[in-house]
C-alpha cells in the first residue's frame, strides 16, 4: 500500500508537469492511451476496489473467510491488513495496520476533491495525497 501510493503521488507530479498531452499505454498491451493523471486514478481506484464489494457482493480483501464476507455482524467492519495477496487482494499478515493500509482513505479523498483540471492549476506544489495516515 505505501510503496503503490508513492507510485500514484509520483504519477501525480509528473502530470503537473508533462499535462494531459503526455500519454502512455495502460494497462500495458492494452492499447488503450492514457494520460498520467488517469493512470494514477486507476491504479488508486485498484487499491480501493480491494476493500469495496465486487460484482458478486463480496470484498476481497476478506479472501475466502466466510464469516467476514456473509456474517451480518462482521462483513461491513472492515479490517486493515499489514499485506495483500497480489492475485486476489486478500489481507495477509497483521491486521489493524491503519498506518499503512488505512493510506486507502487518502486516495478515496484526493480522487474525490481533485480532477485533472484543478491538479493542472494547482502545480506540483498543490495539495496531494500523502503517505500519511491523516485525512485531510
Amino acid at each position: 500500500m505505501p510503496v503503490n501510493t508513492m507510485i500514484i503521488r509520483a504519477l501525480l507530479v509528473y502530470f503537473t508537469y508533462c499535462g494531459n498531452d503526455f500519454k502512455v499505454e495502460f494497462p500495458t498491451g492494452s492499447g488503450q492511451m492514457m494520460n498520467l493523471y488517469e493512470v494514477a486514478e486507476q491504479l488508486a481506484h485498484r487499491l480501493v476496489s480491494i476493500f469495496t464489494r465486487n460484482a458478486e457482493g463480496l470484498r476481497p480483501v476478506f479472501g475466502s473467510q466466510q464469516t467476514f464476507q456473509h456474517d451480518p455482524h462482521w462483513k461491513d467492519h472492515l479490517l486493515f491488513y499489514e499485506y495483500f495477496h497480489g492475485d486476489n487482494g486478500a489481507g495477509i499478515g497483521a491486521s489493524h495496520q491503519t498506518g499503512w493500509s488505512g493510506l486507502v482513505a487518502n486516495l478515496i479523498h484526493f480522487f474525490a476533491a481533485n480532477t485533472q483540471e484543478s491538479r493542472l492549476a494547482q502545480g506540483a506544489t498543490g495539495n496531494m495525497p500523502q503517505a500519511h495516515t491523516s485525512v485531510r
